[in-house]
Formats: structure tokens, sequence, C-alpha cells
């Protein structure tokens, strides 16, 4: 290649899972991406701590090019840090010298804990404040991010009567529809969007795939991953049990659409479907498996801006690892086994 020939780009997908504060090591993983000239993104899902990302992210190129997403970014979790400083929910310094981002030493995280297994939001909460109103306010032009053609955003609800995905497309994207993705019903109410109310995605797309293969042109899909899928040991005592339960909640949209697109690929190669009607996806995983198995229930509370900037660095290192050992893969085949993986 020519000194003055540029690199060709590889548009990608990018799919964001939630897992709330651990959601700093997307911000990670995509702040390295963004400073790849080769790497260009086509669509972005996101579901709760995703659906932040993405949507910051959709409208930091939006309106100011991969500098501006990697500024905004930084901007948004600087100012989720910011916003924890009033809460009681604090790491205690017994906590700090565990490491790992636990919180569980905090009387603040025990009283929170107990309280939210026999009272709800619309009794602990019935004013319904919800930082993240402010945070998003702050940080995204909404009108600017809904009219821009740069990138397509998709972010996964929760329709709490129906029982339904709900999967707000660029144009539809407002707060409501972000803290609608990010809506645990144990901390906020119901997210009352056109008469129909919302809690989390995760119960049912975390994150959603089908609208990057649908609405896309791209095939490579990268998955970002927060939620560990093996663990080393089986849970013993009460938390971890509820803990793994949710890990294993918010994990099962994502394994049954592996399975669905592991099933077409194999019947496409198998010469059973034909591929001009049949798109084969290749797709790709960023995670931090084992470091993230480790971490507790209680560190998806913590803001801690040192616990914030050690999972961004985490990110940014497997990004960079994952670039080095696998950008040639992006347009020609799948980089992770899916049937391992998944299946």
């Amino acid at each position: 290649m020519q000194a003055n020939q540029l690199p060709a780009i590889r548009r990608i997908n990018i799919a964001l899972q939630g897992g709330g504060t651990h959601g700093a090591f997307s911000w990670g993983v995509l702040d390295r991406l963004l400073e790849d000239k080769r790497i260009g993104i086509d669509g972005i899902s996101g579901t709760s701590a995703g659906a932040v990302n993405a949507t910051v992210l959709a409208y930091g190129l939006a309106s100011g090019g991969p500098e501006g997403a990697r500024q905004a970014l930084e901007t948004c979790w600087r100012k989720v840090s910011d916003c924890a400083k009033l809460s009681p929910l604090q790491p205690t310094w017994l906590d700090k010298l565990m490491g790992g981002g636990h919180m569980e030493m905090s009387p603040a995280w025990m009283m929170f804990d107990h309280l939210t297994r026999f009272y709800s939001p619309y009794q602990l909460n019935p004013c319904n404040l919800n930082p993240l109103q402010n945070i998003l306010d702050e940080t995204i032009d909404f009108e600017v991010l809904r009219h821009s053609k740069s990138v397509k955003l998709f972010l996964c609800a929760t329709n709490v009567l129906r029982g339904r995905i709900r999967v707000f497309s660029t144009a539809e994207v407002c707060a409501k529809a972000v803290m609608a993705s990010a809506c645990l019903p144990a901390l906020f109410q119901a997210v009352e969007i056109d008469g129909e109310y919302y809690w989390d995605g995760g119960y049912m797309g975390n994150p959603p795939i089908y609208p990057l293969i649908y609405e896309t042109d791209s095939r490579d899909v990268l998955i970002i991953r927060l939620n560990p899928i093996h663990i080393p040991q089986v849970p013993t005592s009460a938390r971890e049990i509820l803990d793994r339960i949710n890990t294993l909640s918010f994990n099962s949209s994502l394994m049954r659409e592996m399975r669905a697109i592991e099933f077409i690929t194999r019947l496409i190669d198998e010469g059973a479907l034909d591929p001009a009607h049949y798109r084969r996806m290749l797709i790709h995983s960023i995670d931090a498996e084992a470091e993230m198995a480790r971490l507790g229930a209680a560190s998806k509370f913590n803001a801690d801006w040192a616990f914030l900037r050690g999972m961004f660095t985490l990110g940014r290192e497997r990004a960079d690892a994952w670039l080095a050992a696998n950008f040639d893969a992006l347009g020609q085949r799948s980089s992770i086994d899916i049937a391992e993986t998944f299946l």
C-alpha cells in the first residue's frame, strides 16, 4: 500500500450487553475501536448500560465523528461517577482493600439489598427519581441524534404488560427510551411511552441481534459481552445463587439468538439453504469472562471513578488484543466458534 493511500475501512455492527457499571468495560472497548481508522460502524444495538453506551456512541459519531464519540463516552461516564458521589452506595475501605469493585461490606449496600427484596420502587421511590435522566439530558442532543444518518441505532426494552421485546430505532430514540431499556424493576418504576410500560431490555434481548441482521448492510456483528456464560464454581450462598440466576436470565435471549444464527449458518454451509436468500452472519466477541465471573452484583452499582477506569482499561486491552488477532477475519469469517461459545 502506498504511503498516501488510506487503509480500506471494514464496516461492522456492534452489539452491547447491559451490566450496570460493568458497562465501563464496553466504554474501553469502544474507545479503542474508535481509535482504529480501519473500522467503520454500520449499526449499534444495546440494552440497559449497553443502551446508554450505544446512544452516546451514536450521538458522538453524529456530532463529532470518532473523536467526538470518544469524548462523549468519557463525558457520560464521568457524569455517572460524579452523580454517584452523592449516593450512600459507596465502597468502604474494606471493599477497596479486597479489590475487584466489591461493595458487599458497605452498610448502605446491605440495607439497599435488603429493602429492595421487600419494597417496590413505587414505595421506596414514589417521586420516581432517576439520575440517568439528567445525565442523558446533559450529554445528548436527541434531536440531532434522531435525524442522524451516520449510524443505525437500536435499543431494546421489555414491554411489561405484553411480555414482548420492543426495539427503538434511531428516529424513535429519546431519553425515556434509554431509561426504559435500563429500567431495573426492583429500582425504578416502569417507564411509560405512548401508553405502554417498559422494564429493562435484558429480559428479552441482551443485546438484540436481529435488528442488525435485517436493518444493516454489514454481515459482521461484534458482541461486547459483560455477563459471564461460564463461572468457575457452583454458587452456594444466597447472594451468589441470586447473582447467577440473574446472569442466566440476562444471557438467555442472546443464547437463543446465537443458536438460531448457528443453525442457519450450518444449513447454508451444508447447501440446504440458498445464500442468495439467507445472510451468512459473521460473529465476533470481546469479553473479560474470567474477570467478570469474579465480580458480584454489588459491583454493578459501584461507580467509583477508580473502578470505572479499571474496567475501561481492561476493555481497551481486550479490544487491542482482539484487533491484533482478528481484524483480518472481518468480512471473511467468524472469529469465534459460535457452537462452542454459546451452545
